[in-house]
Order: C-alpha cells, then sequence, then structure tokens
C-alpha cells in the first residue's frame, strides 16, 4: 500500500489493503474528499501480469464510470445556457430527429429514458466502435425502443455517443478537447480521456481476469450472476470482448467504455460537485445547476437492469453499503471501478481497479467504511 489517509478515514485503505491480498490478482486506487479535502489517496497491487506494482499516476480503463465524466462536460454547457435540459436534441443535432425522435429531450436522454439503448441490430463489428463519424451517423438514424419518456432503459454503449456527440455539437469542440480544457486542466487533475494517448498508454493498467470475467467472445469462467450475460450479448457487437482486451480500445473514444482515470482524478470532480459545483478554487458550475441535475427523475424498475436505479441527470443512486443516502449519487462500471458523491456530506469517492469481474462489490465495501467515517466526522464536528 501506498499514499496517505487521514486519521479518520484510516479504515479505508485498511479495506483496501484487505482486499488485494484476497484478490491475489490486479491493483487498486482509492481517493476520498470530505469538506474540501482530499482525506484518502491511496494505491497498491500490480498494474499488469509482470507483476508491476501500481503508481500514484497509474490509469484505469474504468467502462462506464466514464459517463460521469460526460454527464459533468454536459452541465457545465447546461450551467452557460448553451444547452437547455428539456429542450429537443434534434434543435443542437438536427439529424438526431429521424425515425421519430424530434421531440426527444436533453433532460431524456440523460435520464435513460429516450428508449435507445439497443445497439445489437445497427451495429456488428468492432471496426465501428473506433469510427466515431460512422457512429454517430448510425445511433442518430436508430428508431426509438418503445415510447420514451415511458420507462427508464440504461443506454448500456449507445449513451456515450449521444451525449458524447451532444457536446461536441454546442460546443464545437472535439470530446477530448472538452474535456482537457472545461475539466482536467481547471482542476489540475493528473489523469481523464476517452481512450489513451500514445504517450499516456504506458500509465493504463493492463485488464486482468478473475471469475466471472468478461472473457474473449463474451465467455465466463462461471455462469454469471442474474442476467448480465444475456444483456451484454443483446445490447453489444458479438465480439465486442476481443476489443476489451485488446490495445485497440484506447485507439478512439469509445465514451461508455474505455474512459480512463487515476482514483484522485474522478474523486476531485466529484468534489466538486459535492461542493455545490466548486473545490480548491475552482468553479465549474454554479450551485443552482448542481441542484437540478441532481434531482432524482425515475424511480421505477430499470428496463435493462431490472433495478431501480433513481436516475438523476447523468448519473445513478448510490449504493453506499448500510449507510443509504438518498442524496448520494454518481457512476459505477462494469468490473468495480466508480465515483459517486453525496452533497448533503460534501463527500467524494472513487475507487479504479484493473481485475475486471462481472458483480465487483469491493466499491460497495470502500464505499460503505467512507460513509462510516464521514458521519463519524460530521457527528464529532
Amino acid at each position: 500500500m501506498h499514499g496517505f489517509v487521514h486519521p479518520d478515514f484510516a479504515a479505508v485503505a485498511t479495506v483496501l489493503r484487505r482486499q488485494l491480498e484476497r484478490a491475489r490478482v490486479g491493483g487498486a486506487a482509492v481517493s476520498v474528499w470530505h469538506r474540501g479535502e482530499q482525506v484518502v489517496d491511496v494505491w497498491g497491487g500490480d498494474r499488469n501480469a509482470s507483476g508491476e506494482a501500481w503508481t500514484e499516476d497509474t490509469l484505469s480503463l474504468s467502462f462506464s464510470t466514464s459517463n460521469g465524466v460526460l454527464a459533468t462536460a454536459l452541465h457545465i454547457l447546461a450551467d452557460r445556457r448553451l444547452v437547455d435540459y428539456d429542450a429537443p436534441i434534434a434543435r443542437y443535432w438536427p439529424e438526431f430527429a429521424a425515425a421519430g425522435k424530434e421531440s426527444i429531450t436533453v433532460r431524456q436522454l440523460l435520464s435513460h429514458q429516450s428508449a435507445l439503448h439497443r445497439m445489437r441490430p445497427y451495429v456488428e463489428r468492432n471496426e465501428e466502435l473506433l469510427d466515431w463519424d460512422h457512429m454517430v451517423e448510425t445511433l442518430a438514424a436508430a428508431p426509438c425502443d418503445w415510447k420514451p419518456g415511458v420507462q427508464p432503459g440504461f443506454h448500456v454503449l449507445t449513451w456515450g455517443w449521444y451525449v458524447g456527440e451532444l457536446v461536441q455539437r454546442v460546443s464545437g469542440r472535439h470530446l477530448h478537447e472538452f474535456v482537457r480544457s472545461e475539466i482536467l486542466r481547471p482542476l489540475d487533475l493528473d489523469g481523464m480521456s476517452f481512450g489513451a494517448s500514445e504517450g499516456d498508454r504506458g500509465r493504463v493498467a493492463q485488464l486482468t481476469r478473475a471469475p466471472w470475467i468478461l472473457r474473449a467472445g463474451l465467455e465466463f469462467e462461471e455462469p454469471p450472476p442474474w442476467n448480465w450475460l444475456e444483456l451484454l450479448t443483446s445490447l453489444a457487437p458479438p465480439d465486442i470482448g476481443d476489443l476489451v482486451w485488446s490495445p485497440l480500445v484506447h485507439a478512439s473514444p469509445i465514451p461508455s467504455v474505455n474512459g480512463v482515470f487515476t482514483a484522485r482524478s474522478l474523486a476531485k470532480m466529484y468534489a466538486c460537485i459535492a461542493g455545490g459545483g466548486s473545490v480548491d478554487g475552482v468553479r465549474l458550475f454554479s450551485a443552482d445547476t448542481v441542484r437540478e441535475f441532481s434531482e432524482i427523475q425515475t424511480r421505477s424498475a430499470d428496463a435493462v437492469l431490472r433495478l431501480p436505479m433513481n436516475w438523476r441527470l447523468g448519473f445513478h443512486a448510490a449504493p453506499t453499503g448500510r449507510h443509504q443516502s438518498p442524496t448520494a449519487f454518481g457512476h459505477w462500471g462494469l468490473g468495480g471501478s466508480g465515483a459517486w458523491c453525496d452533497p448533503s456530506l460534501d463527500l467524494a469517492v472513487a475507487m479504479v481497479v484493473n481485475r475486471v469481474a462481472i458483480a465487483d462489490f469491493r466499491m460497495l465495501r470502500i464505499s460503505d467504511v467512507v460513509m462510516t467515517a464521514a458521519r463519524g466526522r460530521e457527528g464529532r464536528a
């Protein structure tokens, strides 16, 4: 284990150390901010199969954890009144109106109520995922699966291109450049991108397999729990597993899949949200905008995940173990990485891992001890 931890949060480092010892493969990093102060920044384990140690600047591919960064980018534009949550997406992206989608709003897309979660009928090969223009043209032409606004359904892969293209259309900048200039540089973050440049690929941890692991061709060492195999194979190209394990996964933005981050970058971004839009003297958006995008939009069970996700605008409710908080939200990813915040406690947490497993609940245990420590600290204050 390396890094530092505030004494009030010592249990976080203890739990991470035990998790790494039990896992035996892979590494991880955890970062926590509380009341505008970084109180945990720890890491350990191996970053690749050769046993090289995880370092403080190791990046990790974090799958749907990427969606929280995409949402933050769009909220920056909304705060500047360049995007109206209740406006039709077609106002900013005219081609999106195809196949009867002209009235779908930004709010419906952000809360996964636009019924555009399916990809398999329109995208069959991995090569297509690496072609941004092809993907946004294809998805803009796709019809809805049911009437928008009736039921939420997690847009597992499609959401990233829809939101990413919306950011590009409104800002007039490439998604990479927008995230760099509007999030990474202002907050002085040490790693946040979709895919990785050749210069940064040496920092990216190698994905490691474990039981219930996504293998090439979407096979599993053990039967996956719930209905995840059916979910993944129905919403993704049939050979997406090959791409995930290939270096090509970093070649082009695949926004809901290949975000690469350090835990400290994710945690500081969420600390900005938890702090009402600012942290460390830097403001990304107003407290009013934070209140608006953190309001719950759906309470019914998600049609794809079969669970009530309590979708906000781009974020879902954050499971926090024994200490459930109705004001905690963020985004977790396949494999165990995730990040969330709780504005009521001015608290933000992030964890990145490279041991990719279906139903990896290590983040849940980390979240539980963080909440215990934060609430204990609040009680003493």
